[in-house]
């Protein structure tokens, strides 16, 4: 006897195509949320039952893997994140999903994410820059949890979905803007070590120095954290190096301000007697005397890519681009110039 072939799941993309409603509109009715005409929701529960979409106890069809977004952001949600977190936000409304916040720097030392499978109401997360370690992870993606990283700060395995700005490009475009310029002692100012993302820029830079046919100097780069006050420190050493770098870059414009600060008490003019510039293209740069040059990151875009990515996960699609890099954009402003004449 042959055994009955198991009946394929049903999607809430199938249930759209089957209805010609919107697929945030069958989300919404199958999450149970409100503002879905009476009319339009039994279309939807009706086209669910006749498609054989499975049932929970109370009848509700689940068609897709059911909850809230949990999205976790363990830091303060200003610029960069808020940004972020803003875009996500508004992309999981639209989808008629439910967000679930965890974000805060106090939110940096609990243990979320083990628990995150057996929560009750959570269906599926976003996690920005985790402060986790990668094993965690991965053990995650072991269990099953659809999750999409933002971001990360270490490399991901090839079936974590991740997505980021294109560090590498980014920091060569800026790089090969001031070598263009005739800067050949460039001072940057990069982030944590241990971040995935200053690794890749470190790259890019480096990679626009020998195009130039300059070596990269260690004692012109300083790590530090991506912070206007540590900005302003890293940017006092090497100011204070026998001969000081002509231009700096900050892999955060808040690092760049720091920059502008500590030149200006040294009676240093920006750019005429030094080119800064930043990362980032926040509020904040447009905001400075002179206004910063930058690269622009995608922030609001790479939130919309991460709900995309993970609304298809929740929906049993498979996903092959699993790791998504968006393009950055150099703008140039008022605060780098022609390298000063020795």
């Amino acid at each position: 006897m042959v055994s009955p072939a198991t009946p394929r799941r049903v999607t809430v993309r199938d249930i759209a195509a089957h209805t010609g409603v919107s697929i945030a509109t069958v989300s919404r009715v199958l999450n149970e949320q409100a503002n879905v005409a009476p009319r339009t929701r039994d279309l939807v529960r009706r086209a669910a039952e006749e498609l054989g979409a499975q049932t929970d106890a109370a009848g509700r069809a689940t068609a897709v893997r059911q909850g809230a977004v949990f999205v976790r952001c363990p830091y303060v949600l200003t610029d960069y994140f808020g940004l972020i977190v803003s875009s996500i936000a508004e992309t999981l409304e639209l989808h008629g999903r439910t967000l679930i916040l965890n974000a805060g720097e106090a939110a940096q030392q609990a243990a979320v994410l083990p628990a995150l499978p057996t929560r009750a109401g959570v269906g599926g997360a976003i996690v920005i820059l985790p402060p986790e370690p990668s094993e965690q992870l991965v053990a995650l993606r072991g269990r099953g949890f659809p999750f999409v990283v933002v971001d990360p700060r270490t490399a991901m395995p090839r079936d974590i979905a991740a997505v980021s700005a294109a560090h590498f490009a980014g920091a060569r475009s800026l790089t090969a803007h001031l070598t263009r310029l005739g800067h050949r002692r460039i001072g940057v100012i990069a982030g944590p070590d241990n971040w995935l993302a200053s690794e890749a820029r470190l790259a890019g830079h480096a990679s626009a120095l020998a195009e130039a046919g300059v070596l990269p100097s260690p004692e012109l780069v300083r790590a530090t954290e991506p912070t206007t006050r540590h900005g302003y420190q890293a940017t006092n050493a090497l100011l204070d190096l026998p001969q000081r770098p002509t231009a700096l870059i900050g892999f955060n414009d808040k690092a760049a301000v720091g920059a502008l600060t500590a030149a200006a008490q040294r009676g240093l003019r920006v750019p005429d007697d030094l080119s800064i510039a930043g990362f980032d293209d926040i509020d904040l740069a447009q905001a400075t005397s002179p206004m910063l040059t930058t690269v622009r990151q995608p922030l609001a875009e790479m939130g919309r890519m991460a709900v995309s990515l993970l609304i298809r996960l929740l929906d049993g699609h498979r996903v092959d681009a699993l790791h998504v890099e968006l393009a950055t954009e150099l703008v140039v402003r008022g605060s780098t110039g022609a390298a000063p004449a020795r």
